[in-house]
């Protein structure tokens, strides 16, 4: 979390240290926010791998470059049609970026853009109707090209990303009644205590 708060550290870092610490002033409640804090423990080589290959190198979209548990990862190798959405004002994958992610894919792709960030774009309900998102079914190379084209749609991408899913599902499966199996049993209620250990 804080790798890519400091992405944008005068808002989401220097405000916040400067309020709280410098003026006494405890943040306001805010939503996305506490989202946004809510991290992940992870072992520090894996941090140092993951934003070395994928960020700082791009290594994922060549084939062959990576390799886990001795195998060797080519996204050209997916055969499934994929949904691609990235935000418009996303301060971790700039969407122009995100959008080149349709050449390194071996399927159909079906890319939309939100509007707003990495968080409030992606979590934007339909009930709400706020903000908006821009498809455009035409597969160009360039990214700016493609939003020239594009149609701007009021609401929620939720709509759109529904409708995608419907045109490959392949009927409805049932809930389960009881968790675990004879095999992997239930361990504990969700969330699951891995969640409520503090960092």
């Amino acid at each position: 979390m804080h790798a890519f708060s400091s992405l944008r550290a005068n808002d989401l870092v220097w405000q916040y240290l400067v309020g709280n610490y410098m003026m006494g002033k405890m943040p306001e409640a805010f939503d996305i926010l506490y989202w946004n804090s809510d991290c992940t423990n992870l072992p520090g080589p894996f941090v140092t791998y993951y934003l070395r290959h994928t960020y700082l190198e791009n290594d994922l979209r060549i084939p062959g470059k990576l390799h886990f548990c001795g195998a060797s990862c080519d996204l050209g190798r997916l055969d499934v049609p994929a949904f691609l959405y990235a935000s418009r004002e996303d301060h971790l994958v700039p969407w122009t970026g995100a959008y080149l992610s349709r050449q390194v894919l071996g399927a159909p792709t079906t890319f939309v853009l939100g509007a707003s960030g990495h968080i409030a774009g992606v979590i934007n309900p339909p009930a709400k109707n706020r903000r908006s998102y821009w498809t455009n079914e035409a597969e160009v190379a360039n990214a700016n090209d493609w939003f020239r084209g594009a149609t701007q749609h009021k609401g929620s991408w939720w709509a759109k990303w529904s409708e995608w899913l419907d045109r490959y599902r392949d009927g409805d499966v049932p809930a389960r009644v009881r968790l675990g199996g004879a095999e992997h049993p239930a361990l504990e209620p969700a969330p699951g205590r891995y969640v409520k250990e503090r960092a």
